[in-house]
């Protein structure tokens, strides 16, 4: 998936740089502005925002296209996001060795939006065998919504239902990578800049976690 960069005054090297190290390293974008300088590349805190926010997802889109296969038995939770001061939440899939299969920031946490993002998840990854949540009673009837129209499409296919604290702990440790990452950020101001903002920074996680293929090639270069 090509991403169009025209118009800018910058190359597209300098552009998925900052990108990348803004959303990898988690540095305040004055920090990186400091950075940019001392590579010699004069660039405003401010514009580094709207590359941040402009790019990451497409570049999300980009990594999902050349994401590996992952295992049908997956993990889901929930972690809180502070954005404009107030929590919010960022519904996380990972399969059972801990590969990111997909991720939503999300305003609520009840039924609609948890039908909304496994609903997202099974259209990027397919139909799992099971996914195994926590004792969530919203998430629980978002799967079982869910499960109802996978019975009347005609597909044949019913995901099991596992509520396992235990065996969501492989995603609840994989949310550790993302506060680390958010926290040096000094908060987000906009819900549309923070999920943008967070598609960058679980990219860089799947880097780093070595799940995108094509030749090994990173959406950011």
């Amino acid at each position: 998936m090509a991403i169009d960069f025209k118009g800018h005054q910058y190359p597209k090297s300098v552009i998925l740089y900052a990108v990348f190290f803004y959303v990898r390293y988690g540095v305040s974008y004055r920090d990186l502005e400091e950075i940019m300088a001392e590579r010699g590349v004069e660039v405003d805190h401010a514009t580094l925002n709207r590359w941040v926010v402009k790019f990451s997802l497409a570049i999300a889109a980009s990594a999902q296209v050349r994401k590996k296969p992952t295992a049908i038995s997956w993990r889901m939770d929930e972690t809180y996001i502070k954005v404009r001061g107030k929590w919010t939440y960022l519904y996380r899939a990972v399969d059972r060795d801990g590969q990111t299969l997909d991720f939503m920031l999300s305003e609520r946490r009840d039924t609609a939006a948890a039908r909304r993002f496994f609903k997202r998840a099974i259209g990027t990854n397919g139909v799992p065998e099971r996914i195994a949540i926590d004792k969530s009673g919203a998430n629980l009837a978002g799967l079982q919504s869910l499960n109802a129209s996978l019975k009347f499409t005609g597909t044949g296919r019913i995901i099991n239902i596992v509520q396992s604290k235990y065996l969501n702990n492989i995603v609840e440790q994989d949310h550790r990578f993302i506060k680390k990452i958010t926290r040096p950020m000094l908060g987000f101001k906009a819900f549309y800049s923070a999920a943008a903002t967070l598609a960058g920074i679980e990219v860089a996680h799947m880097i780093r976690k070595g799940q995108l293929s094509q030749n090994g090639v990173s959406p950011f270069k």
